[in-house]
């Protein structure tokens, strides 16, 4: 009878075990691909001041647009977290999409090979950002589920693991994505 007792608190304590290096090995993949946001975010910071040189050798007086995409890029570089990350991209995306609309505004700037090259260059960034949002999200969603479970519950958050956020542009950003830009001439 002892033998059976010790069997089952050394499979429940094995058990235990598999359970923490599961969840140790779920967080190092959130801030892995959380680290892969990262990189295409500066990417695409490291892309943007270009496009807005570019742009602005054909509309220099199109300041006003010019200094919101710096100012939204600037945010953005120094923004922390991904909640902080996630609303200052979005006014970043919306920055952008004024931009690039003066590319349609100026015929001379769309037929320019280094204004076309870069669009597509920011198109890739753009690519390669929504699915690195999209893993890190996936793995934020799997890292809360496996916290959030039982056994794991019962001793998750004492031992530090506590739920992630996800990387989201939040209510207040999806409303201003969802309207089309205004380009002023």
């Amino acid at each position: 009878m002892e033998w059976v007792l010790i069997g089952v608190g050394v499979a429940a304590l094995l058990y235990l075990v598999a359970v923490y290096n599961g969840l140790v090995s779920l967080r190092a993949r959130v801030d892995q691909a959380f680290g892969d946001v990262d990189v295409q975010l500066k990417q695409r910071h490291d892309l943007i001041p270009n496009l807005v040189e570019t742009v602005k050798g054909y509309a220099s007086h199109e300041r006003e647009t010019f200094d919101a995409v710096i100012r939204a890029r600037n945010a953005a570089a120094s923004a922390q977290g991904p909640q902080s990350q996630a609303a200052s991209e979005g006014a970043l995306s919306g920055a952008l999409g004024r931009l690039v609309a003066l590319g349609e505004a100026y015929p001379d700037l769309k037929a320019s090979a280094n204004f076309q090259a870069l669009q597509t260059d920011l198109g890739e960034v753009e690519d390669k950002l929504a699915a690195a949002r999209r893993f890190f999200n996936n793995a934020v969603a799997e890292y809360n589920a496996a916290i959030g479970a039982i056994p794991a519950a019962l001793f998750a958050r004492p031992m530090g693991f506590t739920p992630k956020t996800f990387f989201d542009v939040g209510e207040g950003q999806r409303q201003a994505l969802d309207v089309a830009p205004s380009v002023k001439f």
